[in-house]
């Protein structure tokens, strides 16, 4: 069952999107050439208790087995880099793409967000991945409405990737948050017949929705740090999300600053 949120749920969650919208303003005057990314790692955590919050990332539980819990504050995933990319020593360059996906605890609530950027002057294709995968957030969270049903969601989010001749990843997928981080549902970026049985949404549930879409083929694999997943044909890929609400006609998007 997807969980309904009250509004004292929903004032406390749009206080930690607040708190995490502003913290993505501030990371992105960071983005430069040389850069390394534990200096990004070490300025979100700065800035999301100098707010009164906590990381929702570290020490989270690995997926993969012997997996450690996650070391970091931000995942900073670059290039061919998916999701998971554990910040430390390496420097941006100009070219790169480094998607940061960063979730904010605040008053017993979660709020979940990802970005990919781009460092300096950059290729034609990954200008284009940056682009679709926004937009394909946009068109699958516009499905997010009462009476349609999570596979709406991520029927959007892959057509408009595919007729973009790029593809959605698998593995990985969306979710409920709360005072969770991960609640259910799964919302993957892809329908199938077992995505499209899922429950039918209503007013107040809310979901991060969350493309993670490649240049090339959907296949990854995980490297063997145990949590930073890539491309298996090292083609470039990004990530974007935010954390929503369920609302009327139109979803309230619950991850921007007031």
């Amino acid at each position: 069952m997807i969980a309904i949120k009250s509004k004292k749920e929903v004032d406390m969650m749009r206080r930690a999107g607040d708190i995490l919208a502003r913290c993505f303003i501030a990371v992105e005057t960071l983005i430069t050439e040389g850069v390394r990314t534990a200096e990004i790692d070490r300025f979100v955590l700065e800035f999301i208790r100098g707010n009164n919050a906590i990381p929702s990332f570290y020490g989270v539980k690995g997926i993969v087995d012997g997996a450690p819990d996650y070391p970091a504050n931000a995942c900073i995933s670059i290039n061919e880099e998916v999701i998971h990319g554990i910040p430390g020593p390496r420097r941006l360059c100009g070219g790169d793409i480094v998607s940061i996906d960063i979730g904010v605890y605040y008053g017993g609530y979660h709020s979940d967000m990802a970005r990919t950027f781009m460092v300096g002057q950059v290729s034609e294709t990954a200008r284009k991945l940056v682009r679709v995968t926004e937009e394909s957030f946009w068109q699958g969270a516009k499905k997010a409405v009462p009476g349609l049903r999570v596979a709406d969601i991520s029927s959007g989010v892959q057509k408009h990737v595919e007729a973009n001749g790029f593809s959605v990843v698998r593995e990985y997928v969306g979710h409920g948050i709360g005072s969770e981080l991960h609640e259910a549902p799964q919302i993957p970026n892809y329908s199938d017949v077992r995505v499209r049985r899922t429950q039918r949404l209503s007013n107040g549930m809310a979901l991060a929705i969350e493309p993670m879409v490649n240049a090339g083929g959907y296949g990854v694999t995980v490297l063997p740090d145990k949590w930073t997943v890539v491309t298996k044909d090292g083609s470039l890929s990004a990530h974007y999300e935010n954390t929503i609400l369920v609302s009327g006609e139109e979803p309230m998007i619950l991850s921007k600053a007031s």
